[in-house]
């Protein structure tokens, strides 16, 4: 693991503790070029961790709290006619900015959902015929709350696709709760934060992942993976061309961050249910998507 990428993982570490595998998780997302969906219940650290991710690695943060009467334009940003001018002046919305949380994104409409597909596949926004482009890096991490919750509307799988990672933080262990407990608030820690990297130190990590070798043999794991979701009964739809590309880049990452110039088998099931769960329609009899990724897992052969 690089100096750069160990101290990142220290400093969240501090903010958000006991979760080494998800904020690694998180970190694999994001130098990938992905963008995060965090499903949790309220008051698990989702924003504290976009938070921190933002402080950790010096971005223009924004945050949009999703509402149903949200619009897309309050994301996106409209124009204002301006007497002095007599013209219109663009007013950007809060998608310019490097890390966007988009928080609590199921409770907004699905037209207001929709406003981020172009931002998130195309990193730009197009509004009233003209197309703006977005900052670099871009990244976006959305939280939704439990669909059982009141007032929430489901993602479109179109939404979903979208997001190269789907994690949840859960409940943390008794050591790290009784330390939640004892120490100061985070959001008093959070302000202590120093950044770690620059925002160019972090597109060079990003160029360096796509750099990271992936075996015609590993090619071939991951294209089987694939097909053993199209062919699985429980599955109503499997896996797209682009959730191959997902895993791949995916994997490329974690290889990363585990300091290796190439990716191994490992690195590709570390990341598999993060990447496959949310994009997997499963039968109405079937337990859930991730039995399903433990199956798929278990059922096709390592090169």
């Amino acid at each position: 693991m690089s100096a750069s990428v160990a101290s990142v993982l220290q400093s969240l570490n501090q903010i958000i503790l006991g979760k080494d595998a998800p904020l690694r998780l998180v970190l694999a997302c994001l130098l990938a070029r992905g963008h995060l969906l965090i499903e949790d219940v309220p008051g698990m650290g989702k924003t504290t961790l976009a938070l921190a991710l933002a402080r950790v690695l010096g971005l223009h943060f924004q945050r949009v709290q999703f509402t149903s009467d949200l619009l897309p334009a309050d994301i996106l940003g409209v124009s204002v006619f301006e007497t002095a001018t007599g013209g219109f002046r663009f007013v950007p919305g809060p998608i310019f900015a490097q890390l966007v949380l988009a928080d609590e994104v199921n409770r907004a409409s699905p037209k207001t959902q929709s406003a981020l597909l172009e931002a998130m596949e195309e990193r730009q926004v197009t509004t009233e015929g003209e197309t703006r482009p977005l900052p670099e890096p871009f990244f976006v991490i959305a939280t939704q709350n439990p669909a059982y919750q009141l007032g929430t509307f489901p993602l479109p799988e179109s939404q979903l696709d979208r997001f190269l990672m789907r994690i949840s933080l859960g409940y943390p262990s008794a050591e790290a709760e009784r330390q939640l407990l004892l120490e100061r608030e985070r959001r008093d820690l959070l302000a202590e934060l120093t950044p770690t990297l620059a925002p160019a130190q972090l597109v060079a990590l990003q160029e360096q992942v796509r750099a990271v070798r992936t075996a015609p043999a590993l090619v071939d794991y991951i294209l089987a993976l694939v097909q053993r979701t199209r062919e699985l009964p429980g599955l109503r739809q499997g896996l797209s061309p682009r959730a191959g590309l997902s895993l791949r880049r995916a994997a490329q990452a974690w290889a990363f961050i585990e300091g290796r110039s190439g990716v191994i088998p490992e690195d590709v099931q570390a990341v598999f249910a993060a990447v496959v769960n949310h994009r997997l329609i499963v039968a109405a009899e079937r337990d859930g998507a991730a039995t399903s990724a433990a199956e798929i897992l278990a059922q096709v052969a390592i090169p």
